[in-house]
């Protein structure tokens, strides 16, 4: 491989998640000289596959839909869910700065959200969680905007997309499942079919009705084209550069040549962590794990490794977990690859569903967040566990892949990944756990659920549990009795949405040595940062809110020294309360 004249800018991002993204739109916009490599052939990272929920507290957006909170509130919610898992420094310069990074992105580029009026926190029987506010969503998206760029943002996983290839969030999954009952319902499923179809008739591979995390990706994408920021797709970094103890740029394979990038202000690594690769997995992992992450297929730990070379240091050992969990299903797609789905929203929370062990036996509240979901599986030795309903939930809810509604489940059951029992003895020995368990559980649940309780595990007892229950269900939205066959059961194991365990940093990003000293030159954001919450998860969207503001913190930094610069550096002065 050949080795080209090298390229010299101002900053030099590693990665294209919002982190990368981030970071890459802000120091063009302090006017400096910035690329973006990405390591595949498409960018977005694995933002472009999320949910894209951003937890960012004291927002403007929760400001104007009238949510009352407060720093203090906020700092005692955070100091018990996380405590002593992670600096409380990093906390306090998330908190600080998270609501001017919102503020300065929607004011110089398309990133726009909207702000959630009623989203509880995950642990929301504490003091100081919110109901409402903390997170935001970003605004739908028209990928028509990218133009002939549309095809180069990565697609979201397919189990994601309807018909092959469309785009649906929370509400719209609830108008569609109104479709044939309601005008509302009726009418909005016309409108997301003719939007879809007149894409396809025009050659599009997919939707261009973005939402989610695609739309922020999308979002971002945007203002870096607009920008001007030079996007190198197919470029993986392989080593730092370091000359006097400062990190000076990167070596990069492009087009079968390398090429030595000299990075004047320094390098962001924003790689996303290390997902898919099966050593750091073993490494730094519960015992068992396996290629169980929902996250980006390419997110090998690239990051961590050049940064290790150079003498940083991760958290390991650190950390209450090195990943975030969910329950994930799996399944082999017709291609030979494997589907991933992480049991996020859609089916643990509403009523008449339960996770079972190999005893047949529920081991943790169903409706408490994905990530206290997983922790239980590996706490419990619940690995694998099993979801199991009833035919009348099946087709109201649907069940992992399996959608509400499903005209058929031939390819799920001949794929094994849904099991059928007629009864319940007859599910549990399709399951091969311990069938006459089974069958005493779901008698006991079926006893307390009639009633609207859950002693054993508390399913429904919280705001959260009951924000994404089944409002319809009374008097408990998250309990109903299982009793209608035939009965079904896909199997999970404790997968994750991506990894928690990182590189060292300052209130800057700045990648720290094993002394405790900034490494000149060099930063991390995103996954490749060591969480900020010690592995914990307060709520929806604690990964993309600490990614974008310690990205955003990163170019300030770097563009501190910007002559003539009168804006370069500053700091935005910290957010107190919303009244």
């Amino acid at each position: 491989m050949t080795t080209t004249t090298p390229h010299e800018v101002d900053v030099l991002v590693i990665g294209s998640g919002a982190a990368g993204m981030c970071a890459a739109a802000v120091a063009r916009l302090r006017g400096l000289d910035v690329l973006l490599v990405e390591k595949t052939d498409r960018f977005g990272g694995t933002t472009a596959l999320s949910g894209g929920g951003t937890w960012v507290p004291l927002n403007r957006q929760g400001k104007a839909l009238g949510v009352q909170d407060s720093r203090e509130r906020v700092e005692r919610y955070l100091d018990q869910v996380v405590g002593s898992a992670a600096p409380r420094a990093l906390r306090q310069a998330f908190l600080d700065h998270g609501p001017a990074m919102l503020e300065y992105l929607e004011r110089n580029t398309q990133v726009k959200f909207s702000g959630r009026q009623y989203s509880p926190d995950y642990w929301s029987d504490l003091d100081g969680a919110g109901e409402g506010g903390r997170a935001l969503d970003p605004l739908e998206f028209d990928g028509r905007l990218l133009g002939d760029q549309f095809e180069n943002l990565r697609r979201p996983w397919p189990e994601f997309m309807a018909f092959g290839g469309m785009m649906v969030n929370k509400t719209d999954i609830d108008l569609l499942l109104q479709a044939k009952r309601t005008r509302k319902g009726f009418l909005h499923a016309l409108k997301l079919l003719g939007r879809f179809a007149s894409d396809r008739l025009r050659g599009y591979s997919r939707g261009t009705r973005l939402v989610l995390g695609n739309a922020l990706a999308g979002r971002l994408y945007k203002s870096l084209l607009d920008l001007g920021v030079p996007l190198w797709a197919n470029a993986p970094a392989r080593e730092l550069r370091l000359e006097g103890g400062r990190v000076v740029g990167a070596s990069i394979e492009r087009d079968g040549q390398r090429i030595e990038v000299r990075a004047r202000r320094g390098v962001l690594l924003a790689t996303g962590g290390f997902p898919a690769s099966p050593a750091m997995r073993e490494r730094l992992l519960p015992a068992p794990t396996g290629a169980w992450s929902a996250g980006n297929e390419a997110n090998e730990g690239d990051g961590l490794r050049m940064a290790l070379d150079l003498g940083a240091t991760l958290g390991e050992g650190r950390n209450a977990n090195n990943a975030f969990y969910s329950p994930v299903s799996l399944m082999r797609r017709d291609d030979g690859s494997t589907a991933r789905f992480p049991h996020l929203m859609l089916d643990r929370y509403k009523p008449g569903v339960i996770m079972v062990n190999r005893e047949g036996r529920r081991f943790v509240n169903e409706a408490d967040s994905y990530h206290a979901c997983g922790e239980a599986q590996y706490r419990t030795g619940s690995v694998p566990a099993w979801l199991v309903c009833d035919s009348r939930f099946l087709a109201r809810y649907g069940l992992g892949m399996v959608r509400p509604q499903a005209a058929s489940l031939q390819r799920f059951l001949k794929a094994g990944y849904l099991l059928r029992g007629d009864t319940l003895q007859a599910l549990g020995q399709a399951m091969g756990i311990d069938a006459g368990g089974l069958a005493a559980t779901v008698a006991r649940y079926n006893a307390h659920a009639r009633q609207g309780q859950d002693p054993d595990f508390g399913k429904g007892h919280s705001a959260y549990n009951r924000y994404l229950g089944d409002p319809a269900q009374g008097p408990n939205p998250c309990l109903a009795p299982l009793e209608t066959g035939p009965f079904y059961a896909v199997q999970v194991v404790p997968g994750d949405i991506g990894t928690a365990c990182g590189l060292l940093t300052d209130e800057q990003a700045r990648v720290l040595d094993g002394e405790g000293r900034p490494i000149d030159g060099l930063y991390a954001a995103g996954n490749d940062m060591n969480s900020v919450m010690g592995g914990h998860y307060p709520g929806p969207g604690i990964t993309l809110g600490p990614g974008l503001t310690f990205g955003y913190l990163a170019a300030c930094h770097m563009a501190q020294p910007a002559a003539g610069d009168a804006t370069a550096g500053a700091r935005p002065q910290p957010a107190t309360a919303l009244s």
